[in-house]
């Protein structure tokens, strides 16, 4: 028998039954209360209760044991022995016995939880035991009158835990006290002990005074490795588990609002733990609650486990809404960094809360406050090992262990590169990290002075994610290169890279040259990157094509008169010329002439050039167009690579597309253009422009050897043939041989050109080369000094120029007037003029024939021209000539009418018509035996004869009715087949 009332038991059933009796309501309030306990706020919460109570008994080191005994639940624990203070919290509503030192329960309603599975549970300490029976309180509450109404109401439900009987027994040897549960038929004895297992690892982290849990036979048990590592080996697994705990005091501000039990816990006590796997990485939580440090129904979405000593409503389900619940919450964001600078640098940012909705009010605090925190903490391993706060780290969009090595000193709160790993992204994002793309890098080295081997690294560093991203690969062409010259410069758009594994580096070549504008990249900074950025390979074409050394080859010639070394340039344009070809601009090289003064390359002549025979030694030396090259120059360097950038042996060509006006350059061009713009205003201006240059330089006397000069030499000759072109037309008019253009005189075989033109001298030229410099092979009129020259000679009397070539000459002359390629108002008419019988005679006398028949009547020595009607313009010959026509000094007429007929009747007309394939004239003919027309000197007897009216005379004669047929029927070619015909038929089978 246990000793009677060790605890008091009979006192507190006593004192209850007198509150019930004398207050029937009390008796209610009290069934309800623990009605609302069992059914509400602890329901669930059986092992998480003892368990707790258990660990605020051991202090420390404490063992909690749960196994099933028949249908029997025994939890023992280890620690303090049930006391009368227990006892009395144990039968009491919100008044626990744990009142100083650390507790976990404080307010003595957690024993309720055993009510969900039992109807009689009972406490055996190694003190005593005390024992609850739902039967016996029926049977206590039925003899008191206002309970027992109650009881009939609620159906025999009653408040079990207020009546405590003592009962003998003990705990297992080895523990101090044991809790016995005898289970209601109702309960899955095997479901609750599964329940507790799977909640003994959680408790085991949530209750340090605990130790170790075991259920049934499996065991569980917590090893704190260190102040930061707890390890819970359980039967199956080990959980690892990385903590940080914190703790402090309370202000006394937010205690105020706290109820009398609260206020007297005046410390807060934060734990925030992450599961931990094999390799110590973190294994970030989806989703927890909020342990106080048992677990509430707070919902939260950190990475990590918070245990806190959060103020809690009364069934510890929920978080209270006061200040002090604020607090320790802002106290655990506070410490949350801590927990997250303890793991290795590459695994912190797993432990970032990432963006999304929050799952309750507490998690929402908790998100905002943590993130917070973390923002202004210096936790993030830096690129020099040194943690940076995420508010002041940057991080690199394109980055690499050799790109963050480079730029750690040029990027403040740059971060490690392992953080640029994917699974880091989201991470830093929700932590505002600032991310430094292309355009922040390029910025970033801007300015920067860092020797070449630097700057090649960090294009290595960037070519991945220039190949990668397009948009990286446009923002990069602003890199800052190192130019061979030692200089910096922004952007890799026109930068030249050096090629150091060629014979001939250009770097080396022209680096120590100062060349404004001109940027090859140090061969020690050159990479792929820049070429695919923009830059151009620094070989001899494409520095040839580089308009900065195109512009100081242009200034060359004036900087070496002001004092310039312009030899080390010299230098190097030539044998980037002898790895390349000549560009046009070339010619403008600066180089020494023979008298030590410098000139332009194609103001120079090779000392041995041929053009050295042929130019006026006037026009060689100082002051003068050419002069001749320095010798040690034209013996260093081969004849083909000094002709190729314009340096003169024979005569220079020089080729210009697309003119827009004469080049001044060129003697007497702006009277080749004007000519020719007249005379082809619809191909005008031509597409391209082609000149042989320094003709005017050529001694009059060597005139002979320098068309023999330019003929022999490919490029001068397709300049002389090129159609209507400069260098033809000025040798033509200013060449000299034996003293005379070379149109003075006509090839030897041009005979339709004799007695007008003399035979060319024999100066040894062949004749296409006389005819490419202007001697002429044709009659031909090219402008109005060909006309007066023409002019000229045919009223030279001492000439013998055949009557055809004459009238031939006159038809030339026409034909220019009346095509505008001659204004006849431009010339002096001539004072003497050759007749058609080959006679020159004065212009007083003379007239213009412009009506064939009137031939029989004139005197032949003083007819200018004549020929056939349809192929010569007498009025525009009488307007050059300045003479009358012959038809304004007609006053003949016929007095005899004739016999008149149509054409198609006369005899031989219509088969000769046929033959010829000439058609019939529509009109008549008047026939005369003898033809006469009657002036005022007397009468002249012609062959034919058309009147002023049109009407047509013939003689019956076959020239003249030949003639006049022809004039009919507009064939006057054909006159004299029809002469031929008309006189005798059998004439058809000749002409056939």
């Amino acid at each position: 028998m246990s000793e009677p009332d060790r605890f008091g038991a009979a006192g507190l059933r006593r004192a209850v039954l007198q509150s019930w009796e004398s207050s029937p309501t009390r008796f209610r309030e009290d069934a309800n209360a623990e009605e609302d306990l069992r059914l509400g706020g602890y329901r669930d919460r059986l092992l998480v209760e003892l368990a707790q109570n258990a660990a605020d008994a051991a202090g420390s080191g404490g063992v909690l044991s749960v196994e099933l005994v028949g249908d029997e639940l025994r939890v023992a624990n280890t620690g303090s022995p049930l006391t009368a203070e227990g006892v009395a919290a144990l039968a009491s509503l919100r008044a626990s016995a744990k009142r100083e030192g650390a507790s976990v329960g404080r307010f003595g309603v957690g024993f309720a939880a055993v009510l969900a599975v039992s109807e009689a549970p009972s406490v055996l300490s190694t003190s005593g035991g005390v024992a609850f029976s739902a039967e016996r309180t029926r049977e206590a509450a039925a003899q008191l009158p206002g309970p027992a109404e109650e009881l009939s109401r609620r159906e025999g439900a009653v408040p079990v835990l207020r009546l405590p009987w003592e009962v003998d027994g003990a705990p297992p040897e080895g523990f101090s006290t044991e809790v016995r549960l005898p289970l209601r038929s109702d309960v899955d004895a095997t479901a609750l002990l599964d329940s507790c297992a799977d909640q003994a690892p959680g408790l085991l982290l949530s209750l340090p005074a605990l130790t170790e849990i075991r259920i049934g036979r499996q065991t569980w048990r917590r090893i704190d490795e260190d102040t930061d590592r707890v390890e819970v080996r359980g039967p199956v697994r080990s959980d690892r588990w990385l903590v940080h705990r914190a703790s402090g005091a309370l202000s006394q501000s937010v205690l105020s609002g706290l109820g009398a039990e609260s206020r007297s816990a005046a410390h807060w006590q934060v734990t925030w733990a992450v599961p931990l796997d094999a390799e110590g990485a973190p294994i970030p939580l989806a989703e927890d609650v909020l342990h106080t440090p048992t677990p509430t129904e707070e919902r939260l979405s950190l990475p990590a486990r918070l245990l806190a000593s959060v103020p809690v409503e009364a069934d510890r389900r929920r978080a209270a809404a006061s200040p002090a619940t604020d607090e320790v919450l802002t106290f655990a964001a506070e410490c949350y960094p801590a927990l997250v600078d303890k793991l290795p640098a590459a695994h912190r940012t797993a432990l970032v809360p990432l963006p999304g909705f929050p799952l309750s009010d507490v998690d929402d605090k908790l998100r905002q406050g943590v993130n917070d925190r973390l923002r202004v903490s210096a936790w993030l391993p830096g690129a020099r090992d040194k943690p940076v706060a995420p508010l002041e780290a940057r991080a690199l969009e394109h980055v690499s262990p050799e790109l963050v090595e480079l730029l750690a000193d040029l990027v403040p709160g740059l971060l490690d590169p392992e953080l640029s790993d994917a699974r880091h992204r989201r991470s830093l994002h929700a932590l505002e990290v600032r991310r430094l793309g292309a355009a922040e890098i390029v910025e970033s080295v801007t300015g920067l002075s860092r020797e070449p081997g630097w700057w090649r690294r960090l294009y290595d560093a960037l070519a991945p994610a220039a190949e990668a991203d397009p948009q990286a690969r446009e923002e990069f062409s602003a890199l800052p290169v190192p130019l061979a010259d030692g200089r910096t410069v922004n952007g890799v758009r026109d930068v030249l890279l050096s090629r150091p594994e060629r014979d001939l580096d250009p770097a080396a070549l022209l680096s120590a040259l100062d060349i404004s504008g001109l940027r090859i990249a140090h061969p020690e900074a050159t990479h792929p990157l820049l070429e695919k950025l923009g830059a151009h390979p620094a070989g001899p074409a494409e520095l040839l094509d580089a308009p900065p050394l195109a512009e100081a080859v242009r200034s060359s010639v004036s900087d070496a008169r002001t004092g310039v070394d312009v030899g080390p340039l010299a230098e190097a344009v030539l044998r980037l010329v002898e790895e390349s070809h000549p560009r046009d601009w070339l010619g403008a090289l600066a180089l020494p002439d023979d008298e030590g003064d410098f000139r332009r390359a194609d103001e120079l002549l090779l000392p041995e050039a041929a053009l050295l025979s042929v130019i006026d030694t006037e026009h060689l030396g100082e002051g003068a167009p050419l002069s001749v090259l320095d010798d040690e120059v034209a013996r260093r360097w081969p004849t083909e690579l000094l002709t190729s950038i314009g340096v003169l042996d024979g005569f220079g060509v020089h080729v210009e597309d697309d003119p827009v006006e004469p080049d001044d350059r060129f003697p007497d061009a702006p009277q080749w253009w004007a000519e020719q713009e007249a005379d082809r205003p619809e191909e005008w201006p031509p597409a391209r422009f082609v000149g042989i240059r320094d003709l005017d330089l050529v001694a009059d006397d060597a005139w002979p050897a320098a068309i023999s000069l330019l003929t022999r030499d490919p490029d001068t000759l397709r300049a002389l043939r090129e159609p209507h072109g400069y260098s033809a037309w000025w040798l033509s008019r200013f060449a000299l041989i034996e003293g005379h253009p070379p149109r003075h005189w006509r090839l030897p075989e041009a005979d339709e050109l004799a007695g007008v033109y003399d035979p060319v001298p024999d100066v040894e030229l062949d004749v296409e080369a006389l005819r490419l410099a202007g001697v002429r092979a044709e009659l031909r009129i090219d402008d109005g000094d060909d006309a007066e020259d023409l002019l000229e000679r045919l009223g030279d009397p001492d000439r013998a120029i055949r009557a055809g070539t004459a009238l031939r000459a006159h038809q030339a002359l026409a034909e220019a007037v009346a095509a505008g390629v001659v204004d006849a108002s431009d010339l002096e008419p001539p004072e003497m003029v050759r007749s058609v019988s080959g006679a020159v005679v004065s212009t007083g006398r003379a007239v213009v024939l412009d009506e064939p028949w009137m031939l029989s009547v004139l005197e032949a020595p003083l007819v200018i021209a004549g020929g056939s009607p349809d192929q010569f313009d007498a009025e525009a010959l009488a307007e050059l000539l300045d003479l009358p026509l012959a038809s304004e000094e007609n006053t003949l007429r016929v007095p005899d009418p004739g016999r008149v007929q149509r054409w198609s009747e006369v005899a031989r007309v219509p088969s000769g018509c046929e033959l010829l394939g000439v058609d019939v004239p529509d009109g008549e003919i008047a026939l005369h035996d003898k033809l006469r027309v009657q002036a005022s000197t007397g009468e002249h007897q012609v062959h034919w004869w058309v009147e002023p009216t049109g009407k047509v005379h013939a003689e019956r004669t076959p020239d003249g009715l030949a003639r006049a047929l022809a004039w009919a029927a507009n064939a006057w070619e054909h006159r004299f087949a029809l002469a031929a015909l008309l006189a005798d038929p059998e004439a058809t089978t000749l002409l056939r």
